[in-house]
């Protein structure tokens, strides 16, 4: 017959969600079928043996113990050499030799942490459902390690797998009910819009009390922003800040929450505040508020050679020589220098801009002064002819065609004349609305 006696064992710094392997001792065919489904086994071959005496009992103990000894020894060198393949970036070899480290010892003190890196090797490897499969067999041998399905979630949320994420969060949840997991199952909901569900996981976050709340009030100012509802946002953040005044996620989310709201000097507020706290979200919220400011048309380049300074009235031979000839036409080209990065294909469209005499109400704004508009004023193309945007330098180069009248005595205002674009920047703002017009009398409004 044959005696089964499996071992499971607590290993020093098991928390009370690991539970430690009970000690079982039992005979018979039955008990190695029920053994070796789940562990390694010692089998030990006798005969009339209906019990053991202390004495077997002890040495059985003792065999087994050394048995996963050796096993934990062996799986901790599988692990130190994955560790060097890993920094070697060998991502494969890596991968094979965590999870033989796994395999060797999976219920030991470092199983998690083989799992883990078997995981990232596969991520390195460009073959995320390797890593999530690795989590689910280290799931199937432990079920009860709120940090395996912790550790899968953030993978699948890496991947946008939201819904999945969020399955594997709530499973942590259940298994361990920490502010981590509860924090980690909030973002998720954000990122699905669930923002009722979010709210929720955020506030038992806060009511759990002590320096944990912080992320509570961080979350539910995340929320809030998410709505819109820019002020409640600010007023968590802050409250987040009063638990932990070195917290500069906070600070920086306060930030990106203004710039959102378009409020961009305030976001530079706080922008230069961070700068003296810490460097690299400073560096991450001035990316974000330069992707978020509107663009603007800054100025128009003197050396254009539409001469956009001339008074009112001023002949039209006085842009250029050619236009003496009665029912000459000369393109000409202006110039202008926007703040950011554009679209191409907006700022290249002649659609998208408009040219016209100005209409401004304000002294000295209206074409001519406002004195009206004599017989000799030539008109002005609505539309150029053709645009060039220069990538590196923001700029956009306009060229359109004049006409001299008939008579050669043709006049025109060109201090007036009001360009228009109606574009977006690279980041899909539209122009901002104080910004999108250029005249010669006044500058860009």
């Amino acid at each position: 017959m044959f005696v089964i006696v499996p071992v499971k064992f607590c290993y020093p710094g098991e928390q009370k969600k690991h539970p430690p392997l009970h000690f079982f001792l039992k005979k018979g065919k039955k008990a190695a079928d029920i053994y070796n489904a789940r562990n390694k086994s010692i089998i030990m071959k006798g005969k009339g043996m209906d019990f053991f005496t202390a004495g077997v009992s002890d040495n059985l103990f003792s065999a087994t113990s050394n048995q996963y000894a050796g096993m934990e020894t062996l799986a901790n060198q599988a692990l130190s050499s994955g560790i060097n393949r890993y920094m070697a970036k060998d991502y494969e070899g890596a991968a094979r030799d965590f999870s033989r480290a796994f395999g060797l010892s999976p219920y030991s003190d470092f199983a998690y942490d083989a799992t883990k890196y078997t995981a990232m090797a596969y991520k390195a490897l460009g073959k995320p459902e390797k890593a999530i499969k690795a989590y689910e067999r280290a799931i199937n041998v432990n079920p009860t390690d709120d940090r395996l399905q912790l550790e899968k979630g953030n993978l699948l949320f890496g991947q946008e797998r939201y819904g999945e994420a969020i399955e594997a969060y709530e499973e942590a949840v259940r298994l361990y009910d920490d502010s981590n997991n509860r924090f980690s199952l909030g973002q998720a909901y954000l990122k699905t819009e669930r923002f009722s569900d979010a709210e929720n996981q955020f506030s038992k976050i806060i009511r759990s009390g002590g320096e944990g709340a912080r992320n509570g009030y961080f979350g539910m100012g995340q929320a809030y922003k998410a709505q819109g509802r820019t002020n409640e946002a600010i007023g968590q953040f802050e409250r987040a800040l009063s638990v932990d005044s070195d917290f500069y996620e906070a600070y920086a989310e306060m930030g990106y929450t203004y710039a959102d709201a378009g409020m961009m000097d305030k976001a530079e507020a706080v922008k230069n505040d961070l700068e003296h706290k810490d460097s690299s979200n400073a560096f991450l919220l001035n990316s974000y508020i330069g992707k978020m400011t509107p663009p603007k048309i800054m100025f128009a380049y003197a050396d254009s050679t539409f001469r956009y300074f001339m008074a009112p009235r001023s002949p039209v031979s006085a842009l250029d020589d050619y236009l003496v000839n009665a029912g000459a036409e000369k393109t000409l080209s202006i110039s202008f220098q926007f703040n950011k990065e554009m679209d191409r294909e907006s700022v290249e469209d002649i659609f998208n801009w408009n040219i016209q005499r100005s209409t401004q109400s304000a002294p000295g704004q209206r074409y001519n002064y406002g004195l009206g508009v004599p017989d000799t004023e030539i008109n002005f193309p609505q539309r150029p002819i053709s645009i060039y945007y220069d990538e590196k330098q923001f700029t956009a180069t306009l060229r359109f065609t004049i006409r001299q009248n008939d008579s050669a005595t043709g006049t025109i205002d060109p201090s007036h004349i009001v360009f228009a674009f109606n574009g977006q920047d690279a980041d899909g703002n539209a122009m901002d609305a104080n910004y999108d017009q250029f005249m010669g009398f006044s500058g860009s409004f």
